[in-house]
């Protein structure tokens, strides 16, 4: 993508063996075909064109220049998806193969910005997604430090000197390139597309380009080991996820994955965050762009939308362009990942892009799999996912992506092909559950139907951190919730009075973890988001209440009497204390506690 926010932007930095662009005089001279358009069906095109164009190359058609992207060769001609609206298109018009695949160019401005699916930015997005607006680039400098000599030999992936941002951002030395520093800038303002260095004779400026399907390369992967802190405590408790792990969201219409989504936007402890909004309503977008641009980043003190890029492929927009936007959203992690930077990736909906696939699938003749979905679809989620991970950058520093994928599953069935799948490649999954949504019970994430298969290496994290209770903690949350859930059934049948005492507490058990732990309130300045320590001190407040409880009725005290005290502290602790708040929660459960002792 060049400056003016075109999408077919120039090859990798220092990519190798460039083909020469078709449509040369030395090419029509051996006969090959003149690019030009045959036919036009919907967003698929077919064109004309030399041998020298292979799959994935991207092609501008007609004289508004179209991108679009070669998705079948045969012979002389070549079948090119469109990522724009086709109307206008004829047979005869112009093609122009440009030799490289889909690219997008990759710079510190990305940082606040507002892009379509194929990283063109959008100026004014929150009108522009509601159907109106324009695209612009804003020219912006950035200040650069330089960090190595004039001299110096450096190596792919080296660090050549500092950007002043939001966050930490680094020059870095191409994959592709090593060599002598030949030329370096002096501390100043440049405009990304300065040249700072040179490298072994090649120019090295902020911004570069990367194939949007081709990972970017990495030192090695670590071990995902470090806990990735979301603020909410149905996840962090529960179901955490490491930094470059993977999570899947499935939830039906309605259950708030989108809320969900938003709230680990604005309050997980990453560096950068990529929101990919996938075939989501423009309205919604446009929500959260508004959402970001105001709230302030507790890290930084400015704006939470500095840290954020912002890819918005909504419904309104090319169907086409929604299967490169997470492949694109993916790019821009590791470009931030390469620095160093711990990186947390939102894809909302990967069903939407899934939808995308069939679609193209259909268009192209394939024969169809489950649901019509191609027979491809499990390898295309498996390699989205694979993307996601902690690793050793080329210059040896540690950088993460960590990626979120929401889906949703038709009717809120989960055994539909993109769900099946999806969980079959990801480390955590936090379903939503329809009823706790219903009820009002926010995050509605199922403790049921969830899973997390990161807690284990966890659980040394939180002990290295001074916290070596943390899984016996989680564990006994746990088995509270899921002795509560057995014990409903049978309260619907005979009553809470006809079970056992220690099984009525364990009903009231169910209860306080749900109302003063794992329930929380995203409008609440107290309780939208919660630290790991209050996390701790809510989960330890009720945990004491309940061993006192058992206490009284282990002792002959009646169970009626202990469900009659008043636990409205306890209940009301999570949004009375502050985000990061612990002794407002110790005086909560020393309330309680007293007016069990007057129960006794």
């Amino acid at each position: 993508m060049t400056a003016s926010g075109r999408a077919s932007a120039g090859p990798a930095d220092g990519e190798a063996g460039r083909r020469a662009e078709p449509g040369t005089p030395s090419d029509r001279s051996r006969g090959e075909p003149r690019p030009r358009i045959l036919r036009v069906t919907g967003p698929l095109v077919e064109i004309a064109c030399p041998p020298s164009v292979a799959m994935h190359d991207v092609v501008l058609l007609g004289a508004a220049e179209l991108p679009g992207e070669v998705v079948a060769v045969d012979g002389d001609a070549a079948t090119v998806q469109a990522y724009a609206y086709t109307g206008g298109l004829a047979p005869g018009h112009p093609a122009r193969p440009q030799g490289h695949p889909l690219t997008v160019r990759l710079a510190p401005d990305l940082l606040g910005g507002v892009f379509d699916g194929l990283l063109r930015p959008l100026a004014g997005a929150g009108d522009l997604l509601l159907g109106s607006g324009s695209a612009a680039v804003p020219e912006r400098r950035w200040s650069f430090t330089p960090r190595v000599s004039r001299g110096a030999r450096v190596a792919a992936g080296d660090v050549l000197g500092e950007i002043g941002a939001r966050v930490p951002l680094r020059l870095l030395v191409p994959p592709d390139r090593s060599g002598d520093v030949d030329r370096l800038a002096a501390a100043g303002e440049y405009a990304t597309d300065s040249v700072l260095a040179v490298v072994g004779g090649h120019e090295i400026r902020m911004a570069q380009h990367w194939p949007v399907r081709r990972p970017r390369p990495a030192g090695g992967r670590l071990p995902a080991d470090v806990p990735l802190h979301t603020g909410q405590r149905a996840v962090d408790l529960l179901f955490p996820v490491a930094r470059g792990s993977t999570v899947a969201v499935p939830g039906g219409f309605g259950t708030g994955k989108t809320m969900l989504l938003q709230q680990i936007a604005k309050w997980c402890d990453a560096d950068v965050i990529v929101y990919v909004g996938c075939g989501e309503r423009g309205n919604e977008m446009a929500d959260v762009i508004e959402e970001l641009t105001e709230l302030t980043d507790p890290r930084t003190g400015g704006s939470l939308a500095e840290r954020t890029v912002t890819i918005a492929n909504t419904s309104n927009m090319p169907m086409m362009a929604r299967e490169a936007s997470v492949h694109t959203g993916a790019t821009v992690a590791e470009y931030f990942r390469d620095m160093g930077l711990d990186v947390v990736l939102i894809a909302d909906s990967t069903s939407r892009w899934a939808e995308a696939l069939r679609e193209f699938a259909s268009r192209m003749g394939e024969l169809p799999a489950e649901e019509g979905y191609p027979a491809g679809l499990a390898s295309q989620l498996a390699a989205f996912y694979e993307r996601a991970a902690a690793v050793r950058t080329l210059s040896g520093a540690s950088g993460s992506v960590t990626v979120i994928g929401a889906v949703s599953p038709p009717g809120g069935d989960r055994t539909e092909p993109v769900t099946a799948h999806t969980e079959r490649f990801v480390r955590c999954l936090w379903s939503l559950d329809r009823d706790l949504a219903y009820a009002r019970h926010y995050p509605a994430v199922s403790w049921a139907d969830s899973f997390s298969r990161d807690a284990a290496a966890l659980a040394a994290a939180h002990a290295r951190g001074g916290d070596p209770e943390w899984l016996p903690r989680r564990g006994r949350v746990a088995r509270l919730l899921a002795e509560a859930d057995r014990l409903a059934d049978l309260v619907e049948l005979v009553g809470i009075t006809a079970l056992p005492p220690r099984e009525r507490v364990s009903v009231l058990a169910g209860r306080l973890v749900r109302e003063a732990v794992i329930q929380q309130n995203a409008s609440s300045p107290g309780d939208a988001y919660s630290a790991p320590e209050k996390t701790s001190a809510l989960v330890a407040a009720v945990l004491a209440v309940l061993d006192r409880c058992l206490e009284l009725v282990d002792s002959g005290v009646r169970a009626d009497a202990v469900e009659a005290v008043d636990f409205t502290p306890l209940l009301r602790a999570r949004e009375s204390a502050g985000p990061a708040e612990t002794a407002a929660v110790v005086t909560a459960r020393d309330q309680v506690l007293a007016r069990l002792r007057e129960a006794a």
